[in-house]
């Protein structure tokens, strides 16, 4: 008798499956390239796909952008109040996602950098981003910023403009998911910014709707999972990107950070979400435990 219940268990737990088995037989359903990382402080996840693979960002790079810029505002070199000039040729024609873009279509007004910043992390608005782009000096000093924080496996070559442009700009600008989750963590528990503006680009990030069926697509309701997405077309019946990173806070009190990108995937675009949804609560579920 003891020998068969002895017998019973270990065949229920050889036939349990990892975390890292449950990710990857989720992420096969996207029929793609997925990279997942995540961290969570004091605890050993087994959640790493191809963490230091290089998947196009798209409009991911937003938030760093917004580090980059509210960085300049503690120097003084810039102001949230500051009225930048939304030129015509900053206009992302013929077409772009831009509620700013949409409310003033022919440009030459004034709005204030916060504005910007808002609608291009909250909204993820296109020409709102590459407005503070141009007012920062172009994409590389991006990439200069978030290199100069320790940040390594980042790379911003190409604005809004140019990924409409040239579909294959989209590749030159990546983010590895451990670098993303490593920018997470760093923002959440000893932010380079100071308190007031990590506040504000959390909030940000918080309030976002975007992405509602990836990270958040699962999780309980009620989480405030602050993130940002990034999401590319679909040509040929292959979308190139549909990521999301984030920060979720956990039942006991901890923070997880979590980055999911899926690159080059033949699903259909709300199989792509599902994907990630699955593998934030798969992941959510294993840290909440711990």
């Amino acid at each position: 008798m003891r020998f068969l219940l002895v017998f019973f268990m270990f065949s229920i737990l050889a036939g349990a499956q990892s975390l890292g088995e449950k990710i990857g037989a989720i992420a096969a359903g996207a029929e793609g390239r997925v990279a997942v990382s995540c961290a969570v402080p004091g605890v050993r996840l087994d959640c790493h796909l191809q963490a230091g693979s290089r998947p196009p960002m798209q409009s991911v790079f937003k938030f760093p952008m917004a580090m980059a810029a509210l960085d300049r505002v503690e120097k003084g070199e810039l102001g949230l109040d500051q009225m930048i000039r939304f030129l015509p040729s900053d206009r992302i024609l013929p077409k772009t996602y831009s509620p700013l873009q949409d409310k003033y279509p022919e440009g030459n007004v004034e709005v204030p950098l916060r504005e910007l910043l808002q609608a291009a992390v909250m909204l993820s608005d296109n020409t709102a981003s590459d407005i503070v782009l141009r007012v920062l000096g172009g994409p590389a000093r991006v990439t200069e910023y978030v290199q100069r924080l320790g940040v390594r496996g980042f790379h911003l070559e190409d604005n809004e403009a140019g990924l409409h442009r040239e579909l294959a700009a989209q590749y030159r600008n990546w983010f590895e998911p451990r670098a993303a989750v490593q920018l997470l963590r760093l923002l959440r528990e000893r932010s380079p910014l100071d308190a007031e503006h990590t506040r504000l680009l959390l909030g940000w990030m918080r309030e976002s709707p975007t992405g509602a069926k990836r990270i958040k697509g699962l999780l309980p309701e009620g989480v405030g999972v602050m993130h940002k997405t990034g999401t590319s077309g679909t040509r040929d019946g292959v979308t190139q990107a549909t990521n999301d990173i984030g920060l979720v806070p956990l039942p006991n009190g901890k923070m997880l950070a979590l980055a999911v990108f899926v690159a080059d995937a033949k699903a259909s675009p709300a199989k792509i979400e599902s994907v990630i949804a699955e593998i934030a609560r798969a992941i959510y579920d294993e840290a909440a435990r711990r």
